[in-house]
């Protein structure tokens, strides 16, 4: 029956005055899916070809009718190839029918996901669209990427091979509305206001310039339903709803999922990502397990949020890699794998993980990711004098530093002013290669630093901190960045001079030292124990420059303010909940804090 309604289906020519992309033909359907709900698609056919071709589908809640602009630009090298286009507006979003649900599960009830809609997509596709070689790929960045992970779920046959980019696991562990617990305030509520305004996007209005301001006098995040949102965006709902990793935020993680790897994939990640690193290296992981032939694949580059797919990818900020190397990302990695899969042309020259080495600034193959050969695991202990050292304390006691955090003025996450995430002028991209110097030596801002390097130490793989605190309150945050300061002087960038790149970095909210679905208050003036994940890099400390860490409490407003006194909702704490509180972080022999990294030998 669904094939009589793939074969039978009208397609629905919407009235459209803008021209086609150059050399392409452009053609606007509603195609239905299997429980009726029609979505809206463009599929753009090369107008000269002499062969059969592959399809390249983008599925998207970003309006499909803006993507066509990218074929001459970021689909430039896969364009030239020679691909049938399609992309596609996806449920509730835009020119397609049925209701948008955010990152909608998995195997929902009712038999209809992402993963349903890619296939029928697919199956339409083969039966519709002419002088198609009966094989399809699929990519997207960010939600796109997801979208793409959902299709591999159970993909359709003729899905030959995908490139899911910057793809987000966990909204509540480690992606886009949650960091190990930490609500996201400015980006949750910014992203979520713009999706859920209706079926086309539209940024929220902010009526201060300083978006800092703003949000410190929005005050308890239960102002935001009650002064604005008033209780309209799903979304933002379920944040009040479900402030634990509860059932709800369980069955969103893609991961799980993903039992056995049924189509090649290339997983695309950047080490400067300001809103997804840790999907898609974790999604890459949970598959690797899996992969019995040997078609799991992960690239990473020094790039922001989806940067290896515009511009040269020369630089980021004010760090520069020495090469193009989003142009050597779409040329060189992206192009020959749909090629070889789709077309059967060329070679895969690809290793398991192809990484970017920012520092000593080449290119690296990895057998495996994080690698399993010639590292071993280091630890950069905190020491007495805001020292930082690889030699483990020795000291009895209890030896401590401490500082007083208050939730009213919290640390800003970047220089002020502080736009909107996707506002006019947002240098939102680059934030986290901006320079740390502004936090260094705040009197609410731990530092310890190492000394001068006396030849390059090359990190490669996991980083993990180790924090043992305490607090005068019953909650607490914690703020980790390593970070690598370049020498005083710097010859050929003057600018650089001291300067403080973050290299790793997250946050973790304290009421979940013990679990993340069961939260807990935590005992005034008693040790704890909190290791971070801060995920992996492949850096080059370069000889000259030093180390440092710094770990704080507030990171505002890219993570609400703890109220540092125990709710058990943060969503529902009140203003007189907001308290001072003096943070303790050990540093003696029993109670040694440090980062862990995986070096190179």
């Amino acid at each position: 029956m669904r094939m009589l309604i793939f074969l039978f289906a009208a397609a629905l020519m919407a009235q459209d005055t803008r021209p086609a992309p150059d050399g392409f033909e452009r053609r606007e359907v509603m195609i239905p899916m299997r429980d009726g709900v029609r979505l809206y698609t463009e599929i753009l056919t090369p107008a000269k070809r002499g062969e059969r071709l592959p399809f390249l589908m983008v599925r998207t809640p970003y309006n499909c009718k803006l993507q066509q602009n990218s074929l001459a630009d970021r689909y430039k090298e896969l364009a030239e190839d020679g691909y049938i286009w399609v992309f596609q507006d996806i449920r509730g979003k835009y020119a397609s029918e049925g209701e948008f649900v955010m990152i909608r599960p998995p195997r929902a009830s009712g038999g209809i996901d992402e993963a349903t809609d890619a296939y029928d997509t697919v199956e339409w596709l083969l039966h519709n669209v002419p002088d198609n070689n009966g094989r399809a790929g699929m990519m997207g960045v960010s939600y796109p990427g997801w979208l793409t992970v959902m299709a591999m779920l159970d993909p359709h046959p003729a899905l030959k091979a995908v490139s899911p980019q910057a793809s987000p696991d966990d909204m509540y562990l480690g992606d886009d509305f949650h960091h190990n617990g930490a609500f996201r305030l400015s980006y949750g509520f910014e992203y979520v206001s713009s999706l859920e305004a209706g079926k086309e996007n539209k940024p929220f209005e902010f009526d201060k310039y300083d978006v800092f301001e703003w949000y410190l006098a929005l005050g308890p995040l239960g102002n935001a339903n009650r002064r604005y949102f008033h209780g309209r965006f799903p979304s933002w709902n379920d944040f009040v709803e479900h402030p634990n990793f509860d059932a709800f935020w369980q069955r969103r993680k893609a991961s799980p999922y993903l039992k056995e790897v049924k189509v090649p994939a290339l997983h695309v990640a950047g080490w400067w990502d300001q809103e997804d690193f840790y999907g898609p290296v974790t999604i890459y992981e949970a598959l690797e397990k899996h992969d019995t032939r040997g078609i799991n694949y992960l690239t990473v580059g020094p790039w922001n949020h989806g940067g290896w797919m515009s511009g040269k990818g020369d630089s980021l900020g004010n760090i520069r890699f020495g090469g193009n190397t989003a142009e050597y990302f779409r040329g060189s990695v992206l192009a020959p794998w749909f090629a070889y899969w789709l077309k059967d042309r060329g070679r895969l020259n690809l290793p398991e993980a192809l990484t970017f080495r920012a520092g000593a600034n080449e290119w690296v193959r990895h057998g495996a990711w994080p690698p399993k050969e010639r590292t071993a695991t280091r630890g950069l202990y905190f020491r007495e004098g805001s020292t930082l050292s690889f030699d483990a304390p020795t000291e009895e006691g209890e030896a401590s530093d401490s500082f007083v955090s208050d939730p009213m003025h919290p640390v800003p996450y970047r220089v002020r002013p502080i736009l909107p995430v996707y506002g006019a002028g947002s240098t939102w991209g680059i934030w986290l290669t901006d320079d740390q110097r502004p936090a260094h030596l705040r009197p609410d801002v731990l530092s310890w630093e190492s000394s001068t390097l006396g030849s390059d130490l090359t990190l490669s793989g996991q980083i993990t901190a180790k924090l043992f605190a305490s607090t005068t309150g019953t909650d607490a945050d914690w703020v980790v960045k390593l970070i690598d300061v370049y020498p005083e002087k710097v010859p050929d960038d003057a600018k650089m001079g001291g300067y403080q790149l973050m290299v790793a970095n997250d946050v973790f909210r304290g009421r979940f030292h013990n679990s993340f679905e069961r939260p807990e208050a935590l005992v005034p003036g008693q040790v704890t124990e909190f290791p971070i994940d801060l995920h992996t890099q492949d850096y080059r400390f370069l000889k000259g420059h030093r180390i440092m860490v710094q770990v704080q409490s507030t990171w505002f407003p890219l993570i609400d303010r703890n109220p540092q006194r125990y709710t058990a909702n943060i969503f529902d704490a009140k203003e007189s909940d907001f308290v001072k509180a003096t943070h303790r972080v050990y540093r003696s022999a029993r109670h040694a804090s440090r980062v862990e990294i995986q070096v190179e030998q």
